[in-house]
């Protein structure tokens, strides 16, 4: 079986919880096998910087719960990973860090909570590059995360190890969070759904310092489009659902003389194909924003977020690597007025995304570079054009940056690997995306 197929072996999240439910699957075989998949794959791949110690006594008490009928709700006896910047009770938030390595709370924030109480049973953490602000998986502590379609290759980041994780077999479904494209494109890299809520939509509290403003959000990696939806609802406490209709879609194949991977942009024609077949209208276009101004800041804002950090808790930063260390020694000598000048570009953004320009969504791929070596910080070429370390993440950073919400979709292969695209679309807006995606998946 390839590491691709592992994830086969177990259903989706709604159908595991309803064969809990009918009694034709029982937690604690569900456990037992991820475990032993863990046991087996994680050493290759190395998704999970550190595991649970009480998977299988959870899943006992969610056997016991739906022999009662009483399970604890609609997750009881899920297996999920945690991406390792979230804090979850018992394991460390080690964030890809040798201090916050040695560190283990004893709560969970605020997602992690709900999914807790909804009955997921955490089996681990899911490996990052140490504070999440690279696009590929590694750090001193834990190592190279790898992707399960070739382990030669990254699965992104920074939220490699949940994806390598779920992709592989080794977890049902995982929490990410998504700070610049850390959700979409590490889904979009393994076959998998990604959702980035927008701004304020799943509520924080009790976790690590933001180094990127208010621009991460934290939403659900899972194998499908209802599981998308399932996450969302409890991670909301509200179980909304928009009917599927025909919207109108900005296509946006390429961000101006940004280079794109041939295979990716026919994928991208592919895509728009599926969404004209399913009724959608689709109209090709530029994006309507100038996003130099926005790229002129985006490296200091996660200097000025790291300099913040180390003055808060100096161990953490003192144990980071030295390119982080650098970057928070150019974050602490930038002035306020530099600051409040990337914040008032943050602000014309978000205005400037209002309405959405008469669109319901825009369609674009999540990543303009297929996976490359693991080892690799970033692709140095894309179609034979040289980039820099966001070249491939030319279509992801601004969603955040303006607060809306993105939802990553499996689209097609490219000799074996996948590729994602992702929709975008106005505040508020998570379940007209989950609305058209059920449609994709269907």
């Amino acid at each position: 079986m390839s590491l691709p197929e592992e994830k086969n072996a177990t259903p989706d999240a709604t159908a595991l919880v309803e064969a809990y439910r009918t009694g034709r699957a029982d937690p604690v075989a569900v456990i037992a096998a991820h475990i032993e998949r863990i046991d087996r794959l994680n050493p290759a791949l190395n998704a999970y910087s550190s595991r649970a110690g009480d998977a299988l006594e959870m899943a006992r008490a969610a056997r016991n719960r739906y022999a009662d009928g009483t399970p604890a709700g609609p997750l009881d006896g899920v297996p999920i990973i945690i991406k390792d910047n979230l804090v979850s009770a018992g394991l460390p938030a080690a964030w890809g860090n040798a201090e916050l390595a040695r560190r283990v709370p004893t709560h969970d924030e605020l997602p992690v909570a709900a999914l807790s109480k909804a009955g997921g049973i955490v089996l681990g953490k899911g490996n990052t590059p140490e504070f999440a602000v690279e696009g590929y998986t590694c750090n001193k502590t834990f190592g190279i995360t790898r992707n399960p379609f070739d382990p030669a290759l990254t699965p992104g980041g920074s939220s490699g190890g949940v994806v390598a994780a779920v992709a592989s077999g080794m977890a049902v479904a995982g929490l990410g969070t998504d700070g610049g494209g850390s959700i979409r494109r590490p889904a979009g890299y393994t076959g998998l759904w990604g959702l980035k809520p927008g701004i304020g939509t799943v509520r924080r509290g009790g976790g690590l310092p933001q180094v990127l403003l208010d621009f991460e959000t934290v939403g659900p990696i899972t194998r499908s489009a209802r599981d998308l939806a399932l996450f969302l609802s409890v991670l909301t406490g509200n179980p909304g659902r928009t009917e599927p209709r025909p919207l109108r879609i900005l296509s946006v194949p390429v961000i101006d003389d940004s280079p794109c991977d041939p295979a990716i942009r026919s994928a991208f024609s592919e895509s728009v194909a599926r969404l004209q077949g399913l009724g959608h209208s689709v109209t090709e276009g530029p994006l309507p924003l100038d996003l130099g101004p926005l790229n002129d800041v985006w490296a200091q804002m996660a200097e000025i977020g790291l300099a913040h950090l180390g003055w808060r808790d100096p161990p953490v930063l003192a144990a980071a690597a030295q390119k982080y260390r650098d970057m928070a020694g150019r974050g602490a000598e930038v002035s306020a007025v530099t600051l409040y000048e990337a914040l008032t570009r943050v602000f014309a953004l978000r205005e400037s995304v209002r309405g959405l320009w008469g669109y319901d969504a825009v369609l674009m791929p999540t990543a303009a570079a297929l996976p490359w070596p693991a080892e690799d910080v970033f692709p140095a070429q894309i179609d034979h054009q040289s980039v820099g370390p966001r070249g491939h993440a030319v279509y992801t950073g601004w969603v955040n940056a303006a607060g809306l919400p993105g939802l990553a979709f499996p689209a097609d292969l490219s000799d074996g690997l996948p590729i994602g695209m992702q929709l975008v679309a106005g505040r508020g807006d998570e379940n007209l995306l989950l609305s058209v995606a059920a449609t994709l998946d269907a």
